[in-house]
């Protein structure tokens, strides 16, 4: 056997063990995230998405609104992580993610240092919710059975 057929095997082996186990990783790591978001949000002062969370939903009672926000970011990990009830479980997620980019429109000083690329720490904290976004999409595809397409 010779080194590009040597290469190759051990690439069809990766691919291989990437199809089997990236939808559980993807899944069960996008769980993690918002469990531990979620969770830092019930202890005031630790999340530092609190003070960005009480500028934007400042028409919300914050002291109100963080825990219930907590709570929801919590059941969209535990879901998660389990892989149980999806359909709900990515909804929740669905319908948590356009808030999460409120500050672009309500208070964009604190996200962007010059518009439009110049992004704060806030700013790429919001813009890499397009990453979970992403990844709830795909999660989606598979819920009835949809298979994926690489296009």
């Amino acid at each position: 056997m010779n080194i590009a057929e040597h290469f190759d095997r051990i690439d069809e082996a990766i691919t291989a063990w990437m199809a089997r186990y990236g939808l559980v990783i993807m899944r069960v790591g996008l769980g993690i995230i918002f469990l531990w978001f979620g969770a830092l949000k019930f202890f005031p002062g630790l999340s530092p998405a609190e003070e960005l969370v009480r500028n934007t939903v400042y028409f919300v009672d914050p002291d109100l609104f963080i825990p219930v926000l907590a709570f929801w970011e919590v059941l969209i990990g535990i879901g998660l992580i389990a892989g149980k009830f999806m359909r709900i479980t990515l909804l929740l997620l669905f319908l948590q993610m356009p808030g999460t980019a409120l500050p672009i429109l309500i208070i964009p000083d604190v996200v962007w240092t010059s518009f439009p690329f110049g992004l704060t720490l806030e700013g790429q904290y919001i813009i890499k919710n397009l990453v979970l976004v992403s990844a709830g999409l795909v999660l989606g595809a598979t819920v009835r059975g949809g298979k994926l397409v690489n296009s």
